[in-house]
């Protein structure tokens, strides 16, 4: 059995300082890894269930084989093995803001963090996903444009924004900027934690067919009954 509590990391980064805690969940039993931006709560292991679903129902919209695809965010690395599950896929970049999170996956600290690291068809790099789309690719280490999906979990949501720097990628300038990074038929997914916005659906129009808010529901012990998730999925007209 594991201590209570255990804080395992702890860095400064540009944008606040970053924690990884784990504690034994006295409800469940089990225990769970979390991440924290100051005294905001980024990721916890014990509610991965959204975070899937956004990776297997982007790859689900996508025929074929050899399917390239990019992850914007990390986090404790659920969104990226669920792709990694698909053996479809040949390569796989994630691309996270903050060097802690990657760190902490090479020194195995996190309980993804072997798996993700020795998938020869996964790398992590470090960088700003949003100015790498706004900037018409991903250019600090380049990777072959266009690809087969982009796939974002990083914001709360289109409007719960964790810096202002990502404004425009939810605006029509950032929509256009992402359309371009995708192949014909290719396929964006966003995760968010709030319920479906129809104004950023109605966004996302012009640029894609077949847009779809998609609620996931999954339980949530802590309170007796089900939380719930959202999943924006687009896919780029053949």
């Amino acid at each position: 059995m594991s201590a209570r509590f255990e804080e395992l990391a702890w860095a400064r980064t540009p944008i606040g300082d970053v924690s990884l805690r784990r504690r034994r969940e006295p409800v469940t039993g089990t225990d769970v890894h979390e991440v924290k931006l100051g005294d905001e709560f980024l990721m916890s292991s014990m509610f991965t269930v959204s975070e899937e679903e956004l990776a297997r129902r982007a790859l689900a919209r996508i025929t074929g084989t050899n399917i390239r695809v990019v992850v914007g965010g990390l986090g404790l690395g659920y969104t990226a093995r669920a792709v990694l599950e698909d053996q479809r896929v040949s390569e796989l970049t994630v691309i996270e803001t903050l060097q802690p999170v990657i760190d902490w996956h090479q020194e195995h600290l996190v309980p993804l963090g072997e798996q993700l690291t020795t998938d020869p068809r996964c790398r992590l790099l470090h960088g700003d996903f949003f100015a790498m789309s706004r900037d018409g690719g991903f250019h600090s280490d380049p990777v072959a444009i266009p690809v087969d999906a982009i796939i974002v979990d990083i914001d709360h949501s289109p409007r719960h924004l964790l810096a202002d720097d990502s404004t425009s990628f939810y605006q029509p300038s950032g929509t256009q900027a992402l359309a371009r990074l995708l192949r014909p038929a290719g396929v964006y997914a966003l995760w968010s934690n709030d319920p479906p916005d129809e104004s950023y659906l109605e966004m996302l129009r012009p640029e894609f067919t077949d847009v779809h808010a998609d609620i996931v529901t999954f339980p949530n012990p802590l309170q007796g009954g089900q939380s719930t998730s959202t999943v924006y999925l687009a896919t780029r007209p053949a």
